[in-house]
């Protein structure tokens, strides 16, 4: 992924470990609210990511065929960088570490589900995000662009 990635109006793409482009981040430069759309690479909607104001704190929306699938919000307490994400359907995670560098982990049930790191790039701007087998890809990526748009 691309580091300052949520400039409104922005697309990019998120590339596989081979390089090639997987799925697409379209931000929509028209709209009051910062949304993206997380498109596969055949530009089909695989999930929209939509900021929610006007609550006691931030929290973005992930919707999945019209439904809510998940909703990001900055936990409360601690002094650490840390996010809830509340999974409709299934298990809550939560992500920790130092976000603004993008050096943290997700994880589920104390499981990591998915480590994101700048560590392993040397291009200016990226960032990797390695996903254990098994879990849902666009979920998670869409997760990480939430995280990215509360920050």
């Amino acid at each position: 992924m691309r580091e300052k990635l949520l400039s409104i109006g922005d697309d990019f793409w998120i590339e596989d470990s081979h390089g090639q482009r997987a799925y697409k981040v379209n931000g929509k430069a028209v709209r009051i609210r910062d949304t993206f759309v997380l498109e596969d690479a055949s530009g089909n909607e695989v999930a929209r990511i939509q900021e929610r104001k006007l609550s006691v704190r931030d929290k973005v929306a992930i919707e999945r065929g019209g439904d809510t699938a998940a909703t990001v919000h900055k936990a409360l307490v601690g002094l650490r960088d840390r996010f809830s994400i509340d999974v409709k359907g299934g298990p809550d995670m939560k992500a920790h570490g130092n976000i603004v560098d993008h050096e943290y982990e997700i994880e589920r049930d104390g499981h990591t589900v998915a480590t994101i790191s700048k560590k392993w790039f040397r291009v200016r701007e990226s960032y990797g995000v390695e996903i254990a087998g098994g879990e849902d890809v666009p979920l998670l990526l869409a997760i990480t662009v939430a995280i990215d748009s509360l920050t």
